[in-house]
């Protein structure tokens, strides 16, 4: 058969590429190098130069449209030429009317949705007044004891119009629970009410480290909160699956993306365990990434990301509705990047992560503010990290184009890669049996702590260079010239105070009552998520359902991986 005249031009195509590269390769032996370790942040090799012979792929199978399978180019048609990503600053101090201050200075200068950062406290399960809170009371976040304290947070703000994510996991279904019932007595359906508990206590147990219970009854809890809220509050994401805090402990984009998606896969499958229909609760499952320095890396793993858990949720665990096979994520700049030196520089370092995550086509972001490694952020410092996004979203037009970096060999080669590394780690979960079991047995934390290691090493070194900490250094005693937002120890006895007097007006006998009903879920397997709303109502506190919790179902202990 004589080939057509476009076979023919492709074949010329490729001689003339041919020709051109081995020019190009022998021109550029014979180049001066600079010295640099050409690798990617997370330490793999680059090439010089990317062309066709690194990224064949096949359009529609490997790419498709946006908005179509396997939404590598993004999940939605339109992307941001519809609706551009949601704008969340993370917004969290002191006692619960501090941080509504704050949240209504976000939302009147441009915020489109709230972040709340709890304190360590919260985080635990503890009341501010318990012994393990001392000195810790709205430190790093806001301090919530109860549904009073939640009522305080929200008062002013309309719940049914305002999408507010809440970072918090082992307590998590409760401060949901505190959350729907605060909407209540706002008079508002829960069914209007819109947000995101992260929730997620895999990558608590890999990475973070705030936990309440063993494994399985923390996952119990969680497909409680999917099977209530798929009932009663079907437009709240019950999970936030999260690889945010993976990649903070230290991970490669490669083992954020791995981890981040078998903790996803785990929670489908105790779900579908669970008795519920895979495309009941997959739609309302979201994910949290972070955006580190590697431009291209980063943008690379968010198109991996969709491309995997579409392919996973279609094939793998038979999902027939295509809102199932779509990965909507929240992203965050990376914190880990942020340097104590020359704290200004942290703006330009946000604002190079918050163009990959918008180029990578992430659904809600919140960029760091310049001071957070050195205290939490002055209102100055945050509404510059907010007006980055609006500068990003307004004035570079990258809004414009779905995906404007497809096609690339590099970006279509690098995609690919991660995709690879992801699933290689995801064959290695399943030789160990699975990712409850790699994770008691420390195994994925093993993974991060060496990449971690590896990665301080090469800071020390001097192969890994950091502006302001091993390059372009200004004297040992240069000290920040910003402010620094500081917490009033007042605010500890101002909460504990306050939290005396609800024990002391709130109806006991209620109370008692719905901790009785918390503590008969338990032990009989009703959904718990029911009951922690009946005890937000008898304004019962935290650390009283969490008691309840860690005598039912005992304390998480924590695995030895050195």
């Amino acid at each position: 058969m004589k080939p057509s005249t476009q076979d023919q031009s492709t074949s010329e195509a490729r001689v003339v590429s041919s020709n051109g590269r081995a020019k190009w390769e022998a021109a550029s032996a014979k180049a001066k190098l600079r010295d640099a370790n050409f690798t990617t942040i997370s330490g793999s090799e680059l090439k010089p130069v990317y062309g066709p012979e690194d990224a064949e792929f096949d359009y529609d199978t490997d790419l498709g449209h946006p908005g179509q399978f396997p939404f590598t180019r993004g999940v939605h048609p339109t992307m941001y030429r519809g609706r551009l990503w949601t704008m969340r600053q993370f917004a969290g101090f002191g006692t619960a009317a501090q941080t509504n201050e704050r949240f209504k200075f976000l939302l009147d200068h441009g915020q489109t949705g709230l972040s709340v950062a709890f304190d360590f406290p919260t985080l635990m399960g503890y009341d501010s007044d318990q012994p393990h809170s001392l000195g810790e009371v709205g430190q790093v976040g806001v301090a919530i004891s109860s549904l009073e304290d939640m009522e305080i947070l929200m008062g002013g703000i309309p719940m049914d119009r305002v999408s507010t994510s809440m970072t918090i996991n082992g307590p998590a279904p409760i401060l949901l629970a505190f959350y729907i019932a605060c909407g209540e007595n706002q008079g508002i359906d829960p069914a209007k009410l819109r947000g995101t508990v992260q929730n997620d206590i895999l990558k608590e147990y890999q990475a973070q480290h705030a936990w309440l219970v063993p494994a399985e009854p923390a996952l119990r809890m969680i497909t409680d909160a999917m099977s209530y809220c798929a009932e009663h509050v079907p437009q709240w994401n019950t999970i936030s699956i999260s690889g945010y805090h993976i990649r903070e402990a230290g991970s490669t984009a490669a083992q954020e993306l791995a981890f981040t998606l078998a903790n996803g896969m785990e929670y489908v499958a105790h779900g579908v365990a669970a008795g519920m229909d895979v495309d009941e609760f997959a739609p309302r499952l979201s994910f949290f990434f972070d955006s580190h320095l590697d431009f291209f890396e980063e943008i690379c793993k968010f198109r991996a990301a969709r491309r995997i858990w579409a392919r996973k949720m279609r094939d793998v665990f038979g999902a027939k509705d295509p809102k199932s096979w779509m990965i909507r994520f929240h992203t965050q700049t990376a914190g880990v990047s942020l340097t104590a030196q020359q704290p200004e520089n942290n703006i330009v370092r946000t604002a190079m992560e918050a163009m990959a995550a918008v180029l990578g086509g992430t659904q809600s972001l919140h960029t760091n503010s310049m001071d957070e490694t050195l205290s939490l952020p002055t209102e100055k410092a945050v509404k510059i990290a907010l007006r980055t996004q609006q500068i990003i979203a307004e004035e570079t037009e990258v809004a414009h184009v779905a995906d404007p970096l497809a096609g690339s060999y590099f970006v279509e080669a690098q995609t690919d890669r991660l995709e690879a590394e992801a699933e290689k780690y995801f064959e290695e979960i399943e030789r160990r049996g699975g990712v409850v079991a790699c994770t008691e047995a420390g195994y994925i934390q093993r993974e991060i702590h060496h990449s971690a290691v590896t990665y301080q090493r090469a800071i020390e070194s001097g192969a890994k260079k950091v502006v302001g900490v091993n390059t372009y250094v200004e004297g040992k005693d240069a000290k920040p010239e910003i402010d620094i937002h500081r917490i009033d120890p007042e605010v500890e006895r101002e909460q504990c105070a306050r939290l005396a007097s609800l024990r002391e007006r709130r109806d006991a006998q209620a109370a008692k009552s719905a901790l009785d009903g918390v503590r008969a879920a338990c032990k009989d397997g009703s959904n718990l998520l029911e009951r922690f709303v009946t005890a937000a109502h008898a304004y019962c506190t935290l650390g009283e359902i969490t008691e309840v919790l860690r005598e039912e179902f005992g304390e998480y202990k924590e695995p030895k991986i050195l």
